[in-house]
């Protein structure tokens, strides 16, 4: 059996987030019934990351083992035939048989975007969430700074839904950069693959705050309800000196609110070595 990659970006406006769910349109549900056409077999594909409803990417990684002939190239002009225009194959590509696109997973990169115009950009309101009120960006940006490093994100992490499985999960986590990005000077700084996401989506140049924030694995909506913390930290009702202390507190209830899904995009996925077949 072979072991196909596939780089995929999709607008997740419209769908019910990437896992698989009965009855309701899903990133990985579309893929899953279109490869199976192409392949007549009854696929399993694994993702690297399960975003939430209305949640974007430019970077998620899937792969899938198959018995199929077809090239990577072929697989990838298939998919994007038959798939909706929201969702695109990027790349394909032959890997390893170990690789797994979730467990493989080095690190992951997501972006949060704030439009800070008066008027929202049509092209960008599906893509950012639309603040123009009064934010004190130092602060926000010296919080940023406090998540990174290996810390409890109880406090900053969602419910499953079920007091045993809160109670079992591990919920510590690496962060390796956080950050906040502000006008079009501070672009140099974004990494390659942000810096190429943002040109494809029309990136205004000005009025735009980009968070950044990169690790190997995130709790659900962990990194929407730092966003939301960050955004109380703007409006003064949190200091960023405060920010160790909700993480000893292990409290959900003490986070900013959750921020809404569709500023939220995952940018890349980083894998140790390369895993493609030369």
């Amino acid at each position: 059996m072979r072991n196909i990659k596939l780089t995929v970006a999709y607008d997740g406006t419209d769908y019910h987030g990437w896992q698989i769910q009965p009855d309701l349109p899903t990133i990985q549900g579309l893929l899953v019934d279109v490869l199976s056409r192409i392949t007549q077999e009854q696929v399993e594909l694994n993702g690297a990351g399960r975003t939430d409803a209305g949640v974007h990417a430019w970077g998620q990684v899937a792969n899938f083992h198959t018995a199929s002939g077809l090239s990577p190239i072929d697989f990838a002009r298939a998919l994007n035939a038959l798939l909706p225009p929201a969702i695109r194959v990027r790349s394909a590509a032959e890997v390893s048989p170990d690789f797994h696109a979730r467990w493989s997973a080095k690190a992951k990169t997501y972006r949060y975007s704030i439009d800070r115009s008066q008027v929202p950009s049509p092209f960008r309101f599906r893509y950012a969430l639309h603040h123009p009120y009064t934010l004190d960006f130092d602060a926000m940006s010296a919080a940023a700074k406090c998540f990174e490093g290996e810390h409890d994100f109880t406090t900053f992490a969602a419910s499953t839904g079920s007091d045993e499985d809160d109670r079992e999960r591990n919920v510590v986590r690496t962060i390796n950069r956080s950050e906040l990005i502000a006008g079009p000077a501070e672009c140099e700084a974004l990494e390659a693959a942000e810096a190429q996401l943002l040109s494809a989506q029309s990136y205004p140049g000005h009025g735009e705050w980009i968070y950044v924030v990169r690790g190997q694995s995130f709790l659900r909506n962990m990194v929407r309800r730092i966003v939301g913390t960050l955004l109380e930290v703007g409006r003064g009702r949190i200091q960023p000196t405060e920010i160790p202390a909700l993480f000893e507190l292990r409290d959900r209830s003490r986070s900013g609110p959750t921020a809404p899904a569709h500023g939220l995009c995952l940018v890349s996925v980083d894998y140790p070595g390369s895993e493609v077949f030369t």
